[in-house]
């Protein structure tokens, strides 16, 4: 009772505009044997934080190049949430939560993660009833980033294509990146690179793949749709002087933001007649070509915080949202940066991963931070790793790596690859990754299962074992997880290990292998390059 005195619910009413400046400042001690998740989804390797963490972020006009949600969750049942973006310190046993602008709710709800994690579903952001394209959870997906980069054309992306299938990967979803189009803002295939678009989507489709294009908010300056886009103040503007002045009362002058292919105008997604012209422009795409969906990138908040006006008024983080939002046009869609987008139909995808195991051991924790923050329908970055500097001529390839990254993509709710498994391993390594995809198909109608509960429910599919086990202990586990509340998958994310400690929580399991082992305790397994260990309770 007196614990409840001390940390009771505290609930505020928000009713504060853009524009208002009222900030708040909560601060509280770490209890004992706490345990803390939040904020970024791209930090979640560092997770949890506890009394001996001394960690700051403010989440401002910085997503730190992922999902991002002004949430933190606590083991010991607490919750903080602000509809407004937040900054929070732990040091010396302490957090600290500021916000520029907006109220802090702190409250308790329960006992544990869970109690305080579903809690926050049901009043913060709860789910729509809807699910992204049922594609995106049931077969793989392949991205042609890593193998064009620069230089997507019609010829290269057919023997990509037609590579998944010779190799043995059954077809999904292709995902056509940058440079396909003539320029950024003129939003149709570049007849330098393609010269029959219809008929190359035609002959993917017959494949049995759909087909995503990669997107952005950015106009390439002096183009001609630039020049109509600034024409009618579609464009976020240029701020020509330090006190505030209203959109209507700008200089109709379009801002340039710096990124990372150099600097370029950007849509203005606060303006709804900005919204329907971008609109029209990806509808044509379906309508003349068949296109099937898109990949939304950039829009991260940190483009957006050089003074800028904007139709309506806007912190850099409401322009993340706007993006975002747009993509609830296309069923079949993927983002890699986001901000409170928890509980709608989005697909998810965590920031490029370097090729090396460090990296390839953020990949569960930080899927599990997406997961405790709302974010259910996600994809762990692209199979070896999505940056593309990895992958330059001349680099080193880890075979094993490479495998045990597809076998951590097997069991989670997407799975996408990038560059070719045939043309970088053996075909021995080739095969086991075709194996992994399998896998994935084989539990397709177990995903999406999950994926349709989570959309009514908000409870993850991918969770981590605190969620799915909230007092047993789990906290600090980072190298497996639960697929629902039955499936506990556990990868081997260490190079050259072939065998792994595994926590098999209380009851009896069913191992891949068909072996029956009783819970409750840590087992060793024999874990090969060909083997994913994961384990089915008996009910």
């Amino acid at each position: 009772m007196k614990r409840r005195l001390l940390f009771g619910v505290v609930l505020f009413v928000l009713s504060l505009s853009a524009n208002s400046q009222n900030p708040d400042t909560l601060c509280l001690q770490i209890l004992e044997a706490e345990y803390w998740w939040g904020g970024l989804s791209s930090q979640g390797y560092k997770m949890p934080y506890d009394a001996n963490s001394k960690v700051s972020h403010d989440l401002w006009g910085d997503n730190a190049g992922n999902q991002a949600q002004p949430l933190l969750l606590s083991s010991k049942g607490r919750y903080i949430w602000s509809e407004n973006p937040i900054k929070y310190v732990f040091e010396s046993g302490n957090l600290t939560v500021t916000t520029r602008d907006g109220k802090i709710q702190l409250g308790v709800a329960g006992n544990n993660l869970k109690d305080a994690y579903h809690y926050c579903v049901t009043n913060f952001f709860p789910p729509n009833g809807v699910i992204p394209d049922e594609q995106l959870f049931t077969k793989p997906q392949f991205n042609t980033w890593i193998e064009l980069q620069y230089d997507q054309n019609q010829e290269d992306i057919l023997k990509y294509a037609h590579a998944i299938i010779d190799n043995g990967f059954p077809p999904g979803i292709i995902m056509i990146d940058d440079t396909w189009q003539q320029d950024y803002g003129v939003w149709d295939f570049d007849p330098r690179q393609f010269n029959d678009p219809k008929a190359m989507m035609d002959t993917l489709h017959a494949m049995g793949f759909k087909v995503m294009l990669w997107i952005c908010p950015f106009i390439s300056a002096d183009s001609r749709e630039f020049r109509y886009l600034q024409k009618e103040k579609m464009l976020l503007l240029e701020k020509e002087q330090e006190q505030d002045i209203l959109w209507a009362d700008s200089r109709n002058k379009a801002a340039i933001i710096r990124w990372w292919n150099g600097a370029s105008a950007c849509l203005d997604l606060s303006n709804p007649k900005t919204q329907a012209w971008f609109k029209e422009r990806l509808d044509y795409l379906q309508e003349e070509y068949g296109v099937d969906g898109y990949k939304f990138d950039a829009g991260d908040a940190g483009f957006y915080t050089q003074a800028m006006v904007s139709y309506k008024p806007s912190t850099p983080n409401d322009h993340t949202t706007y993006f975002a939002e747009f993509g609830l046009n296309y069923s079949l869609n993927e983002y890699r940066a986001s901000w409170k987008m928890a509980g709608l139909p989005l697909a998810q995808r965590l920031r490029d991963k370097s090729h090396n195991w460090t990296d390839l051991q953020k990949l569960i924790p930080d899927m599990m931070s997406l997961s405790l923050m709302g974010y259910s329908y996600t994809c762990p970055d692209m199979i070896g790793g999505g940056q593309y500097l990895s992958f330059l001529p001349g680099a080193k390839i880890d075979e094993e790596l490479v495998v045990r990254s597809a076998q951590v993509h097997a069991l989670m709710p997407m799975m996408q690859f990038s560059v070719a498994p045939w043309r970088i391993l053996s075909e021995k390594n080739s095969k086991l990754c075709v194996e992994a995809a399998n896998l994935h198909l084989k539990m397709a109608d177990k995903i999406l299962e999950l994926a349709n509960n989570a959309s009514k429910t908000g409870e993850p599919i991918a969770k981590p074992m605190a969620l799915a086990f909230p007092d047993a202990g789990y906290e600090t586990i980072k190298d497996q997880f639960m697929l629902g509340d039955d499936i506990l998958v556990a990868p081997v994310v260490k190079k050259g290990e072939y065998a792994r400690n595994v926590v098999l929580p209380k009851g009896k399991w069913k191992a891949d292998d068909g072996t029956v082992v009783k819970g409750g305790k840590t087992i060793k397994v024999d874990a090969p390059i060909e083997r994913l260990p994961y384990f089915t309770k008996i009910k």
